[in-house]
């Protein structure tokens, strides 16, 4: 019998006292798409998500840290957009470096635990 390829997968978050998600993945993601088109609304789209939906996230995030995370321009005629705090600046490049170091040791300590028995991906990207 053929045993399948494996891969590690592992996901972190964080989260306040009462367990509503402060910032993960998917407010990384909406933060640097951000960043890199200057707007929600861009964002948004990029992302496939309805405006509001990316909006309240990012609020909540900045209600539960009590810090807001964009300097908004108001739209018109020179048109709005959005741009990162030095706050969300921090949370986007420190994010990304951990969740690579976790996922990094968690392909490790598969390894060292089943590497033998399983046959884990160690080319992933």
């Amino acid at each position: 019998m053929n045993t399948p390829t494996l891969y590690t997968r592992s996901k972190i978050w964080l989260e306040d006292a009462q367990g509503n998600v402060v910032f993960g993945l998917g407010r990384y993601r909406m933060l640097e798409a951000v960043q890199r088109l200057g707007s929600i609304n861009a964002a948004a789209k990029e992302l496939k998500m309805g405006y509001r939906a990316v909006w309240a996230r990012i609020h909540a995030t900045e209600e539960r840290l009590g810090q807001d995370l964009l300097v908004k321009k108001t739209g018109g005629s020179t048109g709005g957009g959005s741009r990162l705090t030095p706050l969300a600046e921090a949370l986007v490049q420190r994010f990304e470096s951990i969740r690579q170091c976790v996922e990094n040791e968690t392909d490790t300590l598969f390894e060292q635990a089943l590497g033998e028995q399983l046959d884990l991906n160690r080319d992933r990207s």
